[in-house]
């Protein structure tokens, strides 16, 4: 018996050392790391422990850690942030606050997104629904826009200006500030400033910024004037490059108003959306420097089967159309969670939760469609191979994290 006990003594002291280097819970090994909040654009090791980014070194010895999954020959980056989707499904509704929405969880890891930012589907009014509903089921990171309009984006009520309560979405904003990040117009045709001016008031009531889309282009609401007069500082302008804007005048050039309101500090975000992303804008707006601060997808059923597809496919039509990758990657993290005021997201910084995003960069002959169906060729494509939020593995595509079967 006491050499029994003596021999199982030995065992677990002999296993000491071996479980006290398990210093790391995960070890992503090899990788070229883009991040860009700390200017890393090289090959790294990344370590995780619990649920929290540890180190990023040159290189992290692989006995150091419970599992080491091998990156070499891809891109390793903070997980996405994408910054308009829609979210607010299950009601019953035919509408994007219902059957056009989408659940999270099914469309964001499997695109590397960690954290989304629903756009105004719900309003102050619904808004409560939407977080019970959606959101705080989610494994995915959820935030929101709150819309200006009470019932959120559900058809006619959007152009209801009686529903347009400044002072109650801020209120709202302000019971829910954990999770609402601003406020949000859609859709609006009527010939006056109302949305506009209601939704900027609600963002001053709660120190918060708005989203715009323009809705309707009218002649009693000029574009210049609303980019130069409007939009504060910090303000996010949706679907820079839908076709129904006056973006490029009849001689292909990008109007100069646009370029000072980027100099004033409004946000110019992709939205691409089903109908809001044209090569014919893309191309030469690119070309001549009027490029977004902000990639995004305006997630919801009729765009995701689209040409839109997915933020990585957004992505991947930025980088054929001459955006270098860092600034790619850039404008997926750390652009957008600035905008939205999460600054612990979109970085790999040392104490900050392990987002991460492992991508494949494809060469070869690609199709990228706009939103009028037209195709434009590209030899470059992201494809998303694994996802981590906290720490923990929500999507895998060629099991790198996995041991094999049969060992």
């Amino acid at each position: 018996m006491k050499r029994m006990i003596l021999a199982t003594m030995m065992v677990l002291a002999a296993a000491v050392p071996l479980l006290a280097q398990a210093k790391y819970d995960m070890l992503i090994k090899g990788g070229h790391v883009i991040d860009p909040k700390n200017g890393i654009d090289g090959i790294r090791d990344v370590a995780i422990r619990d649920g929290k980014i540890a180190a990023v070194e040159q290189t992290i010895a692989p006995g150091t850690a419970s599992r080491v999954v091998d990156a070499k020959g891809l891109y390793v980056t903070p997980g996405l942030v994408d910054m308009h989707v829609h979210l607010y499904t299950g009601t019953g509704m035919k509408a994007l606050t219902g059957d056009q929405s989408v659940y999270p969880d099914g469309f964001s890891f499997r695109a590397c997104t960690t954290t989304m930012a629903d756009a105004g589907t719900s309003g102050w009014r619904n808004f409560e629904d939407f977080k019970q509903r959606v959101i705080d089921r989610a494994k995915t990171r959820v935030y929101a826009f709150i819309n200006i309009v009470g019932d959120g984006m559900g058809g006619k009520n959007e152009q209801d200006v009686s529903s347009m309560n400044s002072r109650s979405a801020a209120a709202m904003a302000t019971k829910h500030a954990e999770t609402v990040v601003g406020f949000k117009t859609a859709h609006y045709s009527g010939p006056d400033w109302s949305a506009v001016d209601r939704v900027l008031e609600a963002g001053r009531l709660a120190n918060l910024p708005v989203m715009v889309d323009y809705g309707i282009v009218v002649p009693e609401r000029p574009h210049e004037e609303f980019y130069l007069k409007k939009m504060r500082p910090g303000d996010i302008y949706t679907h820079m490059w839908r076709k129904f804007d006056p973006t490029i005048d009849d001689k292909g050039k990008v109007r100069p108003y646009l370029f000072e309101a980027k100099k004033r500090g409004v946000i110019f975000d992709v939205g691409h959306g089903a109908g809001s992303f044209i090569w014919r804008y893309a191309v030469p707006s690119m070309a001549q420097g009027f490029v977004p601060d902000s990639i995004s997808t305006d997630l919801h059923t009729g765009s995701m089967n689209a040409g839109m597809k997915d933020i990585v496919n957004v992505m991947s039509k930025l980088l054929n159309v001459g955006m270098p990758l860092n600034e790619v990657i850039l404008k997926s993290t750390w652009n957008p969670a600035k905008y939205i005021r999460r600054e612990q997201h979109g970085h790999l910084s040392v104490g900050a939760a392990a987002d991460i995003a492992v991508f494949r960069l494809e060469r070869g002959n690609f199709g990228f469609v706009d939103s009028d169906k037209f195709v434009r060729k590209g030899t470059q494509r992201l494809g998303c191979e694994m996802s981590v939020l906290g720490g923990n593995v929500m999507w895998d595509l060629n099991g790198l994290s996995s041991d094999a079967w049969d060992k």
